[in-house]
Order: structure tokens, then sequence, then C-alpha cells
């Protein structure tokens, strides 16, 4: 078995993030798991925020990396991320705010199999 993709996007991320790189340049997104907006992910220009020793890169989404803080990922790493857009206001420092739509994560847990091949990956 193939190693699964640990963060995914749906059709309507991908179109937000296109309009969004055309307009700020390349992006990253960071969910860190805090208070306040720690529960959605965060969209910011590429280099704007900071990540270090207790980030993990999860994958890429529309050629754009996904950060989740170290801590966060040990409760998720068993699980694949799906981003996509909703309706309404997202974290007042993520660039979509002012679009009227936010990110959102949806998810599924991965089969016993797919987690095999993360740990022979050793991706988890």
């Amino acid at each position: 078995m193939s190693v699964p993709e640990q963060v995914l996007c749906t059709e309507a991320a991908a179109g937000l993030i296109d309009r969004l790189s055309a307009r700020y340049g390349e992006l990253m997104f960071h969910q860190s798991g805090g208070c306040c907006d720690g529960s959605s992910p965060m969209c910011y220009p590429r280099g704007e925020f900071l990540v270090g020793d207790q980030d993990v890169l999860v994958g890429t989404v529309a050629g754009t990396p996904f950060y989740m803080s170290r801590s966060q990922f040990a409760y998720w790493k068993h699980t694949q991320l799906i981003l996509d857009v909703v309706a309404g206001r997202g974290g007042m420092f993520s660039l979509e705010g002012p679009e009227g739509v936010r990110f959102h994560i949806r998810s599924r847990v991965f089969t016993d199999e797919e987690i095999g091949a993360l740990r022979a990956a050793e991706r988890i």
C-alpha cells in the first residue's frame, strides 16, 4: 500500500488558495491547537508565521505547506485532514477573513492498513 496523504483539500479550498496566492504570493497554513482560533487552520503569506521545532509539516495542499503544532499532531496523527471552505469569518489574522468565508478542517480516521503504511514510512 502507498502512504496516504495526511492532509488533502477540497476543490473549494484549492480555488480559494489560488485566489489568495494571486493576491498575496506564496502561502502557508498553520494549525496550532491553541485557544481562540486554534481549531481553525490559519492561512498566512509564506514566511510570515515562523515555524520551529515545535511544528510538524503535515503535508501540502494545492502546493501550499500545512503545518501543525507537534502537540496537536500527537492527537491528530491517526486522522486524515481535509481542508475545506465554509461561510463565515475566519481567524482575525488569517488571509481569507475579508472573503466572507473561512478555512475549515474535516477529517476521517485512517484505516489500520493506512496506519501501518504511515508507520512504515515513519510519518507517525
